[in-house]
């Protein structure tokens, strides 16, 4: 399996996927705050926080990035270009297009806004998560935590992190609505289809050394252990 992150194969178009996804993420978030019908829950919280300091959604959403990678030091993760560029470029797009994009007016375009703010979102997930160049710092966070905490599940972990930060988001004034349960039912599917038409097929790495199958033959290592190959992890949102 090649590794994440690694740019020597397909560089041009895992790049431009990359890119193309975070775009569309940042305006897809764009158009669910223009509809004002409810924000996905990180999203509530991050609304919560620019009410409350006088900051914009991006620079904010910019800020709970960099420190939620933050997070990923005591857990010993390591972020990909794709994890960086996350933090980064969904804020400025995000602040961008709400710029030039108007709201308010009639219920049936606000929700046509929130429709094609769900849909897009779930293509970006699809394209970002294709490019397998890093999981979004918010993912990494939870799939480090449950590395070090077998234990626990991705889908528990995120239940409680994201149950979190959505009452958290309401209470700071954040929107809540039929938006935000329209997205938590939807954007898993949503993703779960486009993900097999942007997942770019990489081919295995090579291997160095002696084979594993020689390794584990020859037993115990030096070090006193034998070769254990860690599973892979899929992430969900690109967040």
């Amino acid at each position: 399996m090649a590794p994440i992150g690694n740019l020597r194969q397909r560089p041009v178009r895992r790049l431009t996927q990359l890119y193309a996804g975070l775009l569309l993420y940042g305006v897809s978030m764009a158009l669910m705050i223009r509809s004002g019908l409810g924000l996905d829950p990180w999203d509530v919280f991050h609304q919560g926080l620019s009410r409350l300091t006088g900051l914009s959604f991006g620079t904010v959403t910019i800020a709970v990035g960099a420190l939620v990678l933050l997070l990923w030091i005591p857990l010993r993760q390591r972020p990909g270009l794709g994890t960086v560029s996350n933090v980064l470029v969904i804020g400025l797009v995000v602040d961008a297009t709400l710029a030039l994009l108007p709201g308010g007016g009639p219920l049936a375009a606000r929700a046509a806004l929130l429709v094609a703010g769900i849909v897009a979102n779930g293509a970006a997930t699809a394209l970002y998560l294709g490019a397998r160049l890093g999981p979004g710092p918010r993912d990494g966070l939870m799939t480090g935590y449950v590395a070090r905490r077998p234990g626990r599940s991705v889908r528990q972990v995120r239940t409680v992190i994201e149950i979190t930060v959505l009452a958290l988001g309401w209470l700071l004034g954040g929107t809540v609505g039929i938006g935000t349960i329209a997205y938590a039912l939807t954007i898993g599917p949503l993703a779960q289809f486009f993900l097999p038409v942007f997942t770019v097929d990489l081919p295995p790495r090579e291997p160095v050394g002696p084979r594993r199958d020689d390794r584990i033959a020859a037993g115990p290592q030096p070090d006193g252990h034998n070769v254990v190959e860690a599973p892979a992890t899929d992430c969900g949102q690109p967040r």
